[in-house]
């Protein structure tokens, strides 16, 4: 398995494509106007307390105020309001904890108004994104992510990823990391440090102690709401959480953006720094790997899969709901069974692909083709399960329901990513599906020319579907030939759209 990471640089956007063996799995856009991301930490006010909620909104600048659960503050509350108060007045200017005095811990069902009061100063982070109409999640449980552990300030946890198996190595990590972790502060272990000396998890620890204490050091005289600590840029933070020796190579094409990325490769893995190249081609960076096109695909409300299955995706406000369709899918040799097993086995992969690639969060159900051998229900189950190993996001997969729907919990933390694949008809009213739709009309449209006699056929298009009709093998293309005993010459044009194309004969005329 070879895990490459392209990453386009636009003006204010950054474009990030992780492609496993050539096909795009997870797509993000780093905004330099995003100033609510995952991980940012606020000094903010309590706007108002709402028990019957039990809950508070809290102003952190955002249009909406941001929601905090009396489960989100933490069992050490009071030990943060009296920190972020005494550092806040420049009365305490020792960022260890190990001489401060810890207050006792609140109620795990308390409730709300007893903790907070309005107008009240706090640290908040952000553990959910604004989406749709709501604002941001937060949590006055702080922790700052490191590439091996994370640090827990007002805690003395330790600890450890449950996909590290191995009962001996989890005993070494921890026994390391207890050795090195000063008072007041917990750590979370994470997968990556397994196998790590500690001289590896100690200077993890000492970025993240250094991080904490650059953010106490702006809470003196901060304004209110403002923010002290923010995520890593989101090269690094990609990097951080998901690079591994897996990775066959990282390719960049701002200069500047390289120079960033190679300093943190040489911090986290300087063996791998080799694999960071620059581009530097005419040729745009997400058009040379394929990856415009992946999007076009992948994105619709259809997506198409191997063997003719499709899958039908729509979003309400409530869920997501996926239906497999087997299309014109056939094979005499099998029985219906067996078919509706190869075509549900297809779509577990695609659907795990999909949930990543478009980040979908919240409940999804799904509708695979009805099975009654319950052996085979049960190998659906466990290959979705095994398809959706390696998503970082926390989700819950539960067996097929009586009714032959599998339910699907993800973690929602920020907004799905949704890339628009309709474009205005050139030929009628309306939007249609691109490229899929217009793929359709180009075969009904050649199999009218071919009976015209026409012999030698010259296709324009745009440079994306021109792609999609010709890379792989066989092609759409080749399968043309093979249906018609004719070669048509596909030219892709750049200045047309998505959803123009011409044909052209021998003598250079075109065919209407």
């Amino acid at each position: 398995m070879n895990k490459e990471l392209i990453i386009r640089s636009r003006s204010d956007i950054v474009d990030f494509a992780l492609l496993k063996d050539g096909k795009l799995i997870e797509l993000h856009k780093d905004e330099e106007d995003s100033n609510f991301s995952v991980g940012d930490v606020f000094i903010a006010k309590i706007r108002k307390v709402i028990p019957g909620l039990n809950a508070a909104f809290v102003n952190v600048g955002y249009e909406k105020d941001a929601f905090l659960h009396y489960h989100d503050l933490g069992p050490k509350l009071p030990s943060l309001l009296k920190f972020t108060k005494r550092v806040s007045t420049g009365k305490y200017t020792d960022f260890l904890l190990k001489n401060f005095k810890f207050e006792d811990d609140i109620d795990k069902d308390g409730k709300i108004a007893d903790a907070l009061k309005a107008n009240q100063s706090i640290l908040v982070q952000i553990v959910k994104e604004p989406i749709s109409t709501k604002g941001p999640r937060i949590s006055s449980e702080l922790s700052i992510a490191g590439r091996y552990i994370v640090l827990v300030p007002f805690s003395d946890r330790i600890s450890i990823s449950q996909k590290i198996e191995s009962k001996e190595e989890k005993e070494r990590l921890k026994r390391l990391v207890k050795s090195i972790t000063p008072k007041g502060f917990g750590v979370i272990i994470r997968t990556v440090a397994e196998g790590k000396k500690v001289a590896d998890l100690d200077q993890d620890l000492q970025n993240l102690m250094t991080r904490w204490k650059a953010m106490c050091k702006k809470l003196h005289k901060a304004h209110h709401p403002s923010k002290v600590l923010s995520e890593m840029n989101k090269a690094s933070s990609i990097l951080r959480d998901i690079f591994d020796d897996s990775f066959s190579s990282i390719i960049v094409d701002d200069e500047e953006l390289y120079v960033q990325i190679k300093d943190y490769l040489h911090k986290i893995a300087p063996k791998k720094e080799s694999i960071l190249k620059y581009y530097k081609n005419g040729i745009p960076i997400f058009e040379k790997f394929g990856i415009e096109r992946q999007i076009k695909t992948s994105f619709g409300r259809t997506v198409s899969m191997a063997k003719g299955a499709y899958l039908v995706i729509e979003h309400t406000e409530a869920m997501h709901v996926i239906d497999v369709n087997s299309g014109n899918r056939s094979n005499k040799e099998k029985s219906q069974e067996e078919t509706a097993l190869e075509v549900n086995l297809i779509s577990a992969t695609e659907i795990a692909r999909q949930l990543r690639l478009r980040d979908m969060g919240g409940i999804i159900v799904v509708d695979f083709i009805d099975m009654s051998n319950a052996e085979n229900r049960k190998k659906l189950y466990n290959h979705l399960r095994e398809e959706m190993k390696d998503d970082k996001a926390k989700h819950k997969i539960l067996p097929p329901s009586k009714f032959g729907l599998v339910q699907i919990t993800r973690q929602r933390v920020r907004p799905e990513r949704n890339i628009k694949t309709k474009e205005v008809d050139p030929n009628a009213s309306g939007e249609i599906e691109a490229p899929i739709k217009v793929v359709q009309r180009i075969t009904q449209d050649l199999e009218r020319i071919f009976k015209k006699g026409y012999k030698k056929v010259t296709l324009n298009t745009h440079p994306f579907i021109a792609a999609f009709l010709t890379k792989g093998f066989p092609s759409i293309r080749t399968k043309w030939f093979f249906e018609h005993k004719k070669w048509v010459k596909v030219l892709p044009r750049d200045a047309y759209t998505y959803l123009e194309y011409r044909f052209y004969d021998n003598d250079g005329n075109e065919i209407k």
